[in-house]
């Protein structure tokens, strides 16, 4: 936070628009934002923004992250302690390995203009695989959107389907593992 000001606060207050104002998602949230327990310093943020404004942000956390009881969100889901993420979300039992993260909380503002939305989305992923790889990781292990394998390919990373997909607040979600070893950037 010392060397970006208030941008986690930003980022949070636009997380809180994109996940409980506009999808009606039931988070935690407290003087205009939204956070939860895998909001820890072992995460990492990705802010892309434009002046004051937050166009689109993700939360990276390392697989081997621990606060309390709490270590990731997939692998606690896995275990049964989030009631609303089923526990059949993936396919084998969540990695704890330094060299895989998860990425979560992924979003790009309602006020991203329509113009800018591609460019913004491809920044944010280009941004997602740098910060991945600088802090060790080869794998991202994510719940995505189900239609990812359309936009996946376009940006230059393989990923897997590692389980099955899932209704969720609404939405089609899949857990996918992105290898980054032969991503772009």
């Amino acid at each position: 936070m010392h060397n970006h000001g208030d941008l986690l606060v930003k980022l949070l207050r636009a997380r809180r628009q994109s996940f409980i104002v506009e999808r009606n998602w039931d988070l935690p949230e407290a003087e205009g934002m939204e956070y939860d327990q895998y909001d820890t310093p072992a995460s990492r943020w990705i802010a892309i923004h434009e002046n004051d404004e937050v166009l689109a942000g993700i939360r990276l956390t390392p697989t081997t992250a621990r606060c309390g009881m709490y270590t990731y969100m997939i692998r606690d889901a896995q275990k049964g302690m989030l009631e609303d993420i089923p526990s059949d979300l993936l396919a084998f039992e969540a990695p704890i390995d330094q060299k895989i993260w998860e990425s979560s909380r992924v979003f790009i503002s309602k006020n991203t203009p329509s113009n800018k939305r591609r460019a913004v989305q491809l920044q944010l992923m280009l941004e997602l695989i740098k910060t991945a790889k600088d802090l060790g990781a080869d794998k991202l292990l994510g719940m995505v959107p189900a239609l990812w394998p359309r936009w996946i390919g376009r940006l230059g990373l393989h990923a897997e389907p590692v389980g099955p997909v899932m209704e969720i607040e609404g939405m089609k979600v899949q857990v996918a593992m992105m290898d980054l070893h032969d991503a772009v950037h």
